[in-house]
């Protein structure tokens, strides 16, 4: 985060070797306005409840979604040639599978990823780790109702395509080079009735083996990419 110019209000460092190893770390920190402190090892584990803090913890401000007017301003003044891509998960609860799937939209460029008020993982410290910095660089827009955010989607002219295991096509059969927005369900369920209803068509991933469905993120990760891979060849 501190090389896109963000500022955690405190760092705490492992005492001993890891101040001299952080030394650079810790004075773009401290020219940032950070507090450094150190502390024991214990104290570090403690804090990050066994996951691997290679000496190093930093306390960030939490991270707000962006408001839905923001977005709806965004699009009608778009400032780039390249169509929106926009992706929207629609139930997405768990943590890990929120920040996987901001990854992969990081990754693949995406402008905007809009996640309902209601049925949604929260925007945590497991959404930032997982999501490896994309959390903090990608926008997410808050709605209140998706299916009535979609729509206004329509009306701005971005077209909307929904994954469902039922569907006829392919993902990679569908034109995604135009202003698009991707739709992913919650695992298990899918889509809601109003949200998928509010697709102007439905696509699938084939599945050629025993299994009948992947993962959300990595699902999110695939369709993504086939966007990616069309609009560079286009």
């Amino acid at each position: 985060m501190l090389d896109r110019g963000e500022s955690p209000r405190e760092l705490w460092l492992q005492e001993g070797e890891a101040g001299r190893r952080l030394h650079d770390l810790i004075e773009l920190a401290r020219q940032r306005g950070a507090r450094v402190k150190a502390v024991p090892r214990d104290e570090l584990d403690r804090l990050s409840q066994g996951a691997s803090h290679q000496g190093v913890v930093a306390f960030c401000p939490p991270l707000a979604p962006e408001s839905e007017e923001s977005l709806w301003h965004k699009l009608k003044a778009w400032p780039m040639e390249t169509p929106p891509l926009l992706l929207i998960l629609d139930g997405v609860t768990d943590v890990h599978n929120l920040g996987a799937c901001l990854r992969s939209a990081d990754a693949a460029g995406v402008h905007g990823v809009l996640v309902p008020k209601d049925k949604s993982a929260p925007l945590n410290a497991t959404v930032r780790k997982v999501a490896c910095g994309a959390a903090e660089s990608v926008p997410v827009y808050q709605v209140t109702n998706l299916a009535r955010a979609m729509a206004r989607l329509k009306e701005e002219g971005v077209w909307i395509t929904g994954t469902a295991g039922e569907a006829e096509g392919s993902v990679f059969e569908a034109d995604l080079r135009g202003p698009t927005a991707l739709v992913m369900g919650a695992e298990g369920k899918g889509m809601r009735r109003l949200t998928r209803e509010a697709c102007d068509t439905l696509v699938k991933l084939p599945m050629a083996g025993a299994v009948s469905s992947l993962n959300v993120s990595v699902a999110t990760g695939i369709c993504l990419f086939e966007a990616v891979r069309q609009r560079s060849s286009s």
